[in-house]
């Protein structure tokens, strides 16, 4: 039943203030007719060396802000994101988990149910993170990620710290669904493979929130296919999880656009197809792990002399190597800004278990791009000699950006 705004947010307050019992809170959205300040906001408790503190992170439209505040100081940063227009929070202790969602009307809906959430102990900011991929899941072990004890292979460690982490670059940027969401979210992994990350995301996210999850995943091999559609099966997920084979830039989905794509270590020009096909379905999140930039690395062997002052960059086999790929995925997150989409590139994972650990994480907001947006994209391809797959591959798409600004 709906209840009076102020009552239900006031009620939220003792336990985000709770600095021995709050897990994680995330404010998001807006109300009808008004724009918080911050697009997306989250607490969570750490403990530093300097003591226990209270963790904001505070997302605009281009990057993330991370403060540690003092217990002290805690009651006034609650109060003034409280009196935020957000349109919902999510608020999880060691004893429940709060979902607040505020009604058209201007009351709250609020849903409570048993936490699911880690100990205090295990939420230290220097220490260990908290799990999100639990090394007992059934899942993992049909894999062959864990043994019949529930722990991780030794030869596997690598692969189940990059899958956890990309669960943790996803869980950052998917909305919590509102107790009355029961909309299925579509999520497709492109380049599935042995589908380690397929899995991981459909129980993650299946565990998150009340909203079920219709998840496909996509590889060119029938291999691939008929593994995933047996571990599916054993595992009863079947009705939820399913493998088609196909190419990234070949493969058609029916029904309403994917809320989430994935692309974990598409090689080369696979990474340009993925992003393209997410963007022509209109995705509201893509998550893509380059893995491989041998496209522009042929281009710019091709092009000749290296374009002055910047031959110091690209004289030297292994820093033309790197370089290449800071500017492939520099173009990539480039021509996703311009067609709509916040991005960022990241470290999603250490380099001790992984060489390719850069992520590009976009969500669609559906902004037209400002002139100056088109013109950086333009001088940098022009100066290198280069022309991006992805460019190519959404060439409709750039068009119309052109055509808005009356290029």
């Amino acid at each position: 039943m709906p209840e009076p705004l102020n009552d239900a947010l006031a009620a939220l307050r003792p336990a985000l203030l709770d600095g021995e019992n709050l897990v994680r809170a995330v404010a998001a959205g807006r109300r009808k007719g008004e724009t918080p300040t911050w697009r997306r906001v989250e607490l969570r408790p750490v403990d530093l060396k300097a003591g226990s503190r209270l963790q904001v992170t505070a997302y605009d439209e281009r990057q993330a802000h991370t403060r540690n505040e003092e217990w002290l100081a805690a009651p006034q940063v609650v109060d003034e994101l409280l009196a935020e227009p957000f349109g919902s929070w999510h608020v999880e202790t060691t004893h429940e988990t709060v979902q607040l969602r505020v009604t058209k009307k201007g009351d709250a809906q609020v849903h409570r149910s048993a936490a699911a959430a880690l100990a205090p102990a295990e939420r230290l900011h220097d220490r260990a993170k908290p799990r999100l991929l639990d090394p007992a899941a059934p899942f993992l072990a049909e894999l062959g990620l864990t043994d019949a004890q529930g722990r991780v292979k030794p030869s596997r460690q690598d692969k189940y710290r990059q899958v956890e982490e990309m669960l943790r670059a996803l869980d950052a940027v998917v909305p919590v669904p509102g107790p009355g969401d029961r909309r299925p979210m579509r999520v497709v992994d492109l380049g599935c493979g042995n589908a380690y990350l397929t899995f991981a995301a459909y129980d993650f996210l299946a565990r998150r929130g009340s909203r079920p999850v219709q998840l496909t995943g996509v590889d060119v091999k029938a291999q691939a296919r008929e593994h995933g559609t047996a571990v599916a099966e054993r595992l009863g997920w079947a009705a939820d999880v399913r493998f088609v084979e196909g190419s990234a830039a070949g493969t058609e989905l029916a029904g309403s656009a994917p809320d989430v794509v994935l692309a974990l270590h598409a090689c080369d020009t696979a990474t340009d197809e993925a992003l393209a096909r997410a963007v022509r379905w209109g995705s509201g999140v893509i998550l893509a792990a380059p893995c491989c930039h041998h496209d522009l690395q042929r281009q710019l062997a091709a092009a000749g002399p290296t374009p002055t002052p910047y031959a110091l960059l690209t004289r030297h086999g292994i820093l033309r190597e790197r370089f290449t790929d800071v500017l492939t995925d520099a173009l990539r997150a480039s021509l996703l800004r311009l067609v709509g989409y916040r991005v960022e590139v990241v470290e999603f994972v250490g380099s001790e278990h992984t060489p390719r650990n850069t992520l590009i994480r976009a969500v669609r907001t559906g902004a037209g791009p400002t002139a100056g947006q088109v013109t950086e994209y333009a001088a940098m391809v022009q100066a290198w000699g280069v022309q991006p797959r992805l460019a190519a591959l959404l060439s409709d798409e750039l068009a119309g950006v052109g055509e808005a600004l009356g290029g």
